[in-house]
């Protein structure tokens, strides 16, 4: 772990000035005392993981294939890998060890399970007439974790590159970054996907290229040409559902109808982050009422109230990912807040590094250290099923790593163990009975 960081900000305060090793050894000590009363507790985390004894665990690692490059403008390079891997995860060492690999020349670069884990879904660049962009359906094979594709149909715009399932399982929301649309999918009662039940264009403003909150000296520019959805997830209870728009500096929340499969605009019907900031991914606390937004361009961390009545996100907070003092470029990607809401992880590309941040009582945040990601350009972060580790998948390095969890302060260290995988894009794990 790299030397512990100065918060940068903190709420309704201007930047933190310097302080000794002694002050910031006092404030980090009763910050972690005022996490600890969080109402998700570190036994609830261990109950987890004796809960998973005698299961198999299964790792999906979804990847940028040879000629379809990403959909970022600076990062077009072709990518290496050949689909779908499937690995097996060591639960006390957290070495994967390879399966099967699911040939897929279409990068299947955002993977999904449906909440019974019976399906999984898969974004990616669409060929003959899906040319603009599809998404796939699989059934899992649950004594082998093996899978069969179902079908494919149109994402309802080009350039997928995430998306998620509703609490009901009946519908798939995809974000479409090239073409700055969302989309909404049904799902049919096997697990098949149907035609587009809405598909709607994200029209507005757009962000100037500097990013407003970006270090001294940044050249971090990549998607204020146009609107550009990275992001679509619902909350909770399914009632509202939020996109992230990087081109446009917005959040977009509607009301859904699922009985229609519609998106009605919400009241507000966007929030706005710093100009040229460029919000991608977003995550939420557990408790459901603390949504924290990840700025690609800015490297910036936003923490919001969440009123689950309204659908509205309430400012309270940002700070930076990077080192204080930091000059030069960087770009956010992932983000995840550990299972008992403890600390927030967001991963900077070109910084190459895991900012960990601790959850003070109120949703606030404390920038408390980092971690290498041994390895260039980690694009998405995830846990195993126990929360022991977490895994950064190093797009350009094409190799994934794990770092196990200290649940006392959030530091991460190295297991020594890299798993090669061709241009990762994301992992997601999957529990089956033995």
């Amino acid at each position: 772990m790299r030397p512990l960081i100065t918060p940068m900000h903190l709420p309704n305060s201007p930047a933190a000035l310097p302080v000794s090793r002694r002050e910031f050894l006092v404030r980090t000590v009763g910050s972690l005392a005022t996490v600890s009363a969080l109402s998700l507790s570190l036994p609830q985390t261990r109950a987890a993981t004796a809960k998973q004894r005698g299961k198999r665990v299964m790792a999906y690692v979804g990847t940028f294939t040879p000629g379809t490059p990403t959909a970022e403008p600076y990062n077009t390079s072709p990518g290496n890998g050949r689909g779908i891997h499937i690995f097996e995860l060591e639960p006390a060492t957290g070495k994967l060890l390879p399966r099967d690999v699911l040939v897929d020349d279409t990068s299947p670069n955002c993977l999904a399970f449906n909440l019974a884990r019976t399906h999984v879904y898969a974004t990616k660049k669409g060929s003959g007439a899906l040319g603009s962009g599809a998404v796939s359906s699989y059934r899992i094979d649950r004594a082998t974790g093996g899978l069969t594709m179902l079908n494919t149909v149109s994402a309802g715009g080009a350039g997928p590159t995430h998306l998620s399932l509703h609490p009901s399982g009946r519908h798939v929301f995809v974000a479409n970054y090239i073409a700055g649309s969302v989309a909404v999918l049904p799902v049919q009662p096997n697990g098949e996907l149907g035609a587009a039940t809405e598909v709607k264009e994200l029209r507005g403003a757009v962000g100037p290229k500097q990013a407003a909150s970006a270090p001294p000296g940044s050249f971090a520019i990549s998607g204020h040409d146009t609107s550009h959805a990275h992001m679509i997830q619902p909350d909770a209870a399914g009632r509202f559902v939020i996109a992230a728009n990087l081109g446009l500096d917005q959040l977009h929340v509607w009301k859904f109808d699922e009985r229609a499969g519609k998106l009605i605009e919400n009241d507000p019907p966007t929030v706005s982050l710093p100009r040229g900031d460029g919000p991608r991914h977003f995550a939420w606390h557990p408790n459901g009422r603390w949504l924290y937004s990840f700025q690609e361009e800015g490297s910036t961390v936003a923490w919001f109230d969440y009123d689950a009545a309204s659908g509205r996100l309430s400012a309270r907070q940002t700070l930076s990912t990077l080192p204080r003092g930091f000059t030069g470029s960087s770009f956010g990607s992932g983000i995840m807040v550990s299972p008992d809401g403890r600390f927030v992880y967001a991963a900077n590309r070109l910084h190459d590094s895991i900012a960990i941040l601790s959850v003070a009582g109120n949703g606030a945040l404390t920038l408390v250290g980092e971690e290498w990601t041994r390895g260039d350009y980690p694009r998405s972060l995830n846990f195993d099923p126990g929360g022991n580790f977490l895994f950064s998948c190093n797009q350009r390095a094409d190799a994934v790593v794990a770092f196990r969890i200290d649940h006392e302060t959030g530091g991460l260290t190295f297991v020594g163990q890299y798993t090669p995988v061709g241009s990762p894009s994301v992992i997601v794990f999957l529990e089956l009975e033995r």
